[in-house]
């Protein structure tokens, strides 16, 4: 049950509850402004230097002055029970907002990680750090204001935090791979955890999950994570090397602060606002500038999905065959890379003993393996270092099957079947993924229903260009390559509207 005042706080409604306390809406008696009241437990005033801590954390925190940073108001004792007030953000988290959209678009969570680098910058300049930076500790306003909460909240816990666990502080999926070690957080911690938020905003995943703290934290500390193109094939290969140098395992080789990591995110999002038309040309990538006007913005901002450019200028997002260009790139580096043992077991030698083993001493594994297990049960948790390079891609395609992404996961599936026939060291796997294909292609809507949209909106463009409307025909075929340039099956409409735009 909710109580009907704290402090000078009269309260309406409770906003959550977790491990560290409860938020209510209160509203001050005197002004009538309206606060996050955040109610401690009772038992954490019983801590031994617990309130000490926490008054000395407060009037730190009130220090703070930012437009990205939860303002804290005050902070006081209503007979045993601890509060503080904090400035009431009306919106959602970014949690809230990555269990709706599945994947926010890389554009969107670029700008939200600028915000955020704002806030770090703000609070590592007077020496504080959050140590606990996480989806749910982003607010984002109605108007698209991001401001992170909790800031320094960690640091009243730190005493009790250890007692629990062991000298760990932080939440498993986002925390640096020195706090999972006990050791002291630093700013580059935060910057390791926004690598992880920016991560999870992209691909709709953290970096690690496991079935324990435990296999999560292990996997902070020596795991490798799937690279994020992977998930979101449209996301530009320098946002890529950015969250990826955040993710480093060595502090020392992420960003040296949260301010060079905005101007670069800022960099990236202000190239992004020159569309290009991408095409493959030999080894090279070339591209084509596309401008209705010769007086457009250059510096005119990213169009996130759903906008339409003012300026005239029309983004195009990469073709099936800029897709599949970075598809072979991607296991080109692999293959430039490989492991010790992988360099042992490539040789041919090796290989024939390998097979002259399996075919006469373990004929009984091949015939265990004729019952194909339900794809949908293959062990996600397995730590990318151990699964097989097979199995992991059968497990991003159950990825992005999961976020709702049925025609990439259909792609995946097609492209690692071909690479499996023919090879019986793999058959089983080969037959997980025919069958895993098999389910999803069958529950596909026929091409012509599941690209109605795309059919009709085709026709319509094609018949204002005829009438000689071609600036109403512009933002039809420009919404058909935003919506549609990652889909295989509406590769020859895309590249329609492609030589449409380019003749405009």
């Amino acid at each position: 049950m909710n109580p009907a005042r704290v402090g000078p706080y009269e309260i309406l409604e409770q906003l959550g509850s977790g491990g560290m306390g409860s938020v209510y809406l209160g509203r001050h008696d005197t002004s009538g402004e309206l606060a996050a009241v955040k109610v401690l437990p009772a038992s954490l005033a019983r801590e031994e230097g617990f309130v000490e801590r926490f008054n000395r954390e407060v009037e730190s925190l009130q220090k703070l002055n930012n437009p990205h940073i939860v303002r804290l108001y005050s902070s006081g004792v209503d007979g045993e029970t601890y509060y503080y007030a904090m400035e009431y953000v009306a919106g959602e988290t970014a949690l809230a907002l990555i269990r709706r959209e599945k994947r926010v678009p890389w554009q969107k969570a670029v700008e939200i990680a600028i915000q955020v680098c704002s806030a770090l910058k703000a609070a590592h300049d007077t020496g504080i750090i959050h140590r606990d930076l996480k989806p749910s500790n982003l607010l984002i306003a109605t108007d698209g204001t991001v401001k992170l909460s909790d800031f320094g909240v960690a640091q009243v816990f730190a005493e009790g935090r250890l007692t629990m666990t062991g000298g760990i502080i932080g939440t498993a999926e986002f925390m640096s791979p020195e706090q999972a070690q006990g050791k002291r957080a630093t700013k580059h911690s935060d910057l390791y955890s926004l690598g992880a938020v920016l991560y999870a905003l992209i691909t709709g995943r953290p970096p690690f999950s496991g079935s324990a703290m435990i296999d999560v934290i292990q996997k902070h500390k020596f795991g490798l994570f799937d690279k994020p193109r992977h998930f979101a094939p449209d996301l530009p290969s320098g946002v890529e090397d950015v969250i990826c140098q955040l993710l480093e395992k060595d502090p020392g080789k992420r960003f040296p602060d949260a301010y060079v990591l905005q101007r670069r995110l800022e960099q990236l999002l202000s190239q992004a606002g020159t569309y290009e038309l991408q095409t493959v040309s030999g080894d090279h990538i070339t591209g084509v500038i596309l401008s209705k006007s010769a007086t457009a913005d250059p510096d005119a901002p990213t169009v996130a999905s759903g906008d339409r450019p003012a300026t005239g200028r029309v983004r195009l997002g990469p073709g099936p065959a800029t897709f599949m260009k970075e598809m072979v790139r991607a296991e080109l580096d692999r293959v430039d890379k490989p492991h010790w043992l992988a360099a042992i077991f490539d040789n041919t030698l090796v290989q024939i003993a390998l097979l002259v083993l399996l075919i006469g001493g373990s004929v009984w594994m091949f015939q265990s393996r004729k019952t194909t297990p339900d794809p949908d049960m293959i062990d996600t948790t397995e730590s990318p270092e151990r699964e097989s390079e097979g199995k992991r891609f059968l497990r991003i395609a159950r990825h992005l099957k999961q976020t709702g992404d049925t025609a990439q996961a259909i792609a995946k599936l097609r492209a690692l079947k071909t690479l499996l026939a023919d090879d019986p060291q793999q058959k089983a796997l080969y037959e997980q993924t025919s069958q895993f294909l098999q389910t999803l292609e069958a529950t596909q809507p026929s091409a012509k229903e599941q690209y109605q949209l795309l059919q009709d909106s085709v026709t319509r463009a094609t018949q204002l260009d005829q009438d000689g409307h071609h600036e109403a025909a512009v933002p039809i075929w420009s919404a058909i390559i935003e919506l549609y340039s990652n889909d295989p099956g509406a590769a020859e409409s895309v590249e329609r509207a492609k030589k449409a735009l380019q003749q405009n």
